[in-house]
């Protein structure tokens, strides 16, 4: 574990996913800090708070990590959906999902806790039927948690 990514308040997750190490803990905590709050953004459509917390993340790895490659598919995933329902613009939506996908693919599918396959089978259907993502929310350790006060707090805290 890099010294950067710990935080000790980060706590288990339900299940064992990928990122979750034997000794009881997380590999990257900050990694599961901003995916938490990033997805709970997310799913009340909160699309550019969500990709503030995977973004800022982000830009704890170098490329060519499996972190990496999922936090900059899950930016890619949140921008799309903003440009989808903020600005109605499915070619601008289509353009970053098909990116998300090459960084996604291969990324184990329930990493840290998130459903990646979901992740990629709906984003996958958006590409053709945008309307896909209503109502869709992304999978968090078996839930489809949505924002609390802490979630807006997280993304102000980036600024």
């Amino acid at each position: 574990m890099d010294e950067h990514t710990r935080d000790p308040s980060v706590g288990p997750p339900t299940g064992d996913p990928t990122g979750w190490r034997p000794d009881g803990q997380w590999e990257h905590a900050t990694l599961r800090r901003a995916v938490i709050h990033g997805v709970a953004l997310f799913n009340v459509g909160e699309f550019h708070e969500s990709h503030d917390c995977f973004e800022a993340e982000w830009y704890n790895y170098g490329g060519g990590t499996t972190e990496s490659a999922f936090l900059h598919g899950m930016v890619q995933v949140a921008a799309g959906a903003y440009k989808h329902f903020d600005f109605e613009d499915d070619g601008g939506m289509q353009s970053l999902f098909e990116t998300a996908l090459q960084y996604l693919h291969g990324v184990p599918r329930d990493f840290y806790g998130v459903n990646v396959l979901d992740v990629r089978e709906t984003v996958t259907e958006a590409l053709d039927d945008p309307d896909a993502l209503h109502g869709w929310r992304i999978e968090l350790d078996g839930e489809r948690p949505t924002a609390a006060d802490a979630d807006f707090a997280y993304a102000e805290s980036l600024e």
